[in-house]
């Protein structure tokens, strides 16, 4: 594969704007991104191996499949792949892939950009859980990443500390992180090594959209469905962090 590979993507972003009568309207608009392969990492977010929820695992399940062919096209394109399964690292100690990360020199991070921060527009007191129960397991039940995750010992990096991450970003020249996993109201967003972080330290960054799920339960506000509810959640990271864009377009992103 070309060292030089771009990839070609159609951004979703929301913005205020006004209809033809003069009134406020989001407004959906979507433009192309042309992003280096080699510049650019896909890291997936907390895509453990178990979960406290039983109803979130059972969506994941569903992701992994996908999620690993998105892994495997990209890794084949030039694209850091980043396993960033927190609170897990005991697991990979001394691995390739961890030590890769470990090994890259210090950096400290810019001083932290400004940033409006609204409140998510979902209700998930309590953890968001929507299973009629949870199953008893230890507090955290998740040990290592979702097996169903191809990891590539000679070339992926695992982390869940994003300045560890940053500073391995800096010495391979990456600017772009795609990202995907659960929960994207929770670890996506505010992750050490997520969205916000990156946004707030002026890292391009955006949310592979399909291939995400969120903790919310139906009985909390606003009382929709659980994908209405994932749905929200992610047109407000439109709305007021970054950008989105679907598995398909990801894929067919390299393709000339």
């Amino acid at each position: 594969m070309p060292t030089d590979q771009t990839l070609l993507l159609p951004f979703r972003r929301q913005s205020l704007g006004r209809t033809g009568e003069g009134y406020r309207t989001w407004q959906t608009e979507t433009a192309e991104a042309r992003w280096p392969a080699r510049a650019t990492a896909l890291l997936l977010c907390d895509v453990w191996n178990r979960h406290t929820c039983p109803a979130a695992e059972t969506r994941l399940e569903r992701l992994v499949p996908r999620m690993a062919e998105v892994v495997t096209a990209l890794r084949a394109e030039g694209v850091q792949i980043v396993h960033a399964p927190s609170d897990t690292m005991a697991y990979y100690a001394g691995s390739p892939a961890r030590e890769r990360v470990l090994a890259a020199p210090k950096v400290e991070p810019p001083a932290e950009l400004p940033h409006d921060d609204p409140p998510l527009p979902v209700d998930s007191t309590g953890g968001g859980c929507d299973a009629d129960r949870e199953e008893p397991h230890p507090p955290w039940p998740w040990t290592r990443e979702h097996p169903g995750i191809p990891i590539d010992e000679s070339v992926d990096v695992i982390s869940d500390n994003g300045r560890d991450l940053y500073a391995y970003y800096q010495q391979r020249g990456i600017r772009h992180v795609l990202i995907m996993g659960v929960h994207t109201n929770m670890c996506v967003l505010h992750r050490t090594f997520a969205i916000k972080r990156l946004v707030r330290w002026g890292v391009d960054v955006a949310l592979i959209r399909d291939l995400t799920d969120a903790m919310y339960d139906p009985a909390r506000s606003p009382y929709v469905s659980h994908d209405d509810g994932v749905r929200l959640i992610v047109e407000f990271i439109e709305k007021f962090w970054c950008p989105t864009v679907t598995s398909a377009e990801v894929l067919a992103a390299g393709r000339p």
